[in-house]
């Protein structure tokens, strides 16, 4: 799914996207660091959006180089963020108590984009042989420090492709595959390193959730360009189908409604407006349990048999 973009004009996106019949969806700025404007393209075959342009492999590390990117740090500076910290202390946890509701054993974890360690450290407390992988040099150091020698972080999936295949009984990648440049090949080196009867659990925004309609271009979880992708439930099942793999089940990540909607008001007016925020992330809850299109959504994915 390589669309070829990166670097890329505006007019030169619009002219290879009506090749490839993408469609201009919505055009977003970049808030958290450099201030670029960049387009989102409707693939409405698989009904998914990509960012465009996407910046160069070399580039885009410098995208993530800013203190307000709260998943490689433990900051509580602001408000903001100790709400993050305070929902990811309590959802950590409770992705605990799903994956031991999946197998009834403790074995072995992969988690991919493990940022600062947290998940991992509450699976070892669990019993889990766990695994990791964190691209950041900062997050990856502080996510070795939780977890000790009992466990290994590392740069890149490349690692474990030689010693591993087919070890692991959970790979789980909690809002990751949006950052994936070159999906194809990661989702192959996927199911190379998940076991026959193993889980893959992947968590992605949906921007077909509620939140995500009311704040259009100011919706934090477009994140462009380090979300290069946005995908919908029906691409989620289309894509993984083409690799051989079936999802089970699709859960809600019901507090990502407030946590999104508290940074859309921040970019969208510049202020932290919590009580505004509050009530657009309850709507989009109350609207998702009759449509289902929650702001994140969890999937349950096997290897098809």
């Amino acid at each position: 799914m390589d669309y070829g973009m990166k670097g890329m004009t505006s007019k030169e996106n619009q002219l290879i996207a009506d090749q490839k019949k993408l469609q201009l969806f919505l055009k977003c700025q970049d808030h958290g660091v450099s201030r670029e404007t960049f387009e989102l393209f409707l693939d409405p075959d698989k009904q998914m959006l990509v960012t465009l342009p996407q910046p160069d492999l070399n580039d885009l590390p410098s995208y993530y180089e800013s203190e307000d990117y709260i998943s490689h740090t433990d900051s509580t500076r602001t408000v903001v963020d100790r709400v993050y910290q305070f929902v990811k202390n309590y959802s950590v946890k409770k992705k605990l108590r799903l994956i031991n509701s999946l197998i009834d054993r403790e074995g072995s974890i992969l988690d991919i984009g493990c940022g600062t360690g947290d998940f991992l450290a509450v699976c070892q407390k669990g019993g889990w042989r766990i695994s990791g992988i964190e691209p950041n040099e900062k997050a990856r150091t502080i996510a070795s420090g939780k977890i000790g020698n009992q466990g290994a972080v590392t740069e890149a999936i490349d690692a474990y492709l030689k010693t591993h295949k087919e070890s692991f009984d959970v790979i789980t990648m909690w809002h990751v595959l949006e950052h994936v440049p070159d999906l194809e090949q990661y989702i192959e080196q996927l199911k190379l390193l998940l076991k026959p009867d193993g889980w893959l659990i992947v968590a992605v925004p949906n921007f077909n959730s509620y939140d995500a309609k009311h704040y259009r271009e100011f919706w934090a979880a477009y994140d462009v360009p380090r979300h290069l992708w946005h995908f919908s439930d029906f691409s989620i099942k289309q894509i993984f189908q083409g690799f051989g793999f079936k999802v089970k089940r699709i859960l809600p990540m019901v507090f990502d409604s407030f946590y999104v909607s508290i940074l859309s008001e921040k970019y969208k007016s510049g202020k932290t407006n919590l009580l505004k925020a509050f009530r657009i992330g309850l709507i989009s809850n109350l609207k998702a349990r009759h449509s289902k299109q929650y702001s994140s959504l969890i999937y349950l994915i096997k290897k098809a048999t």
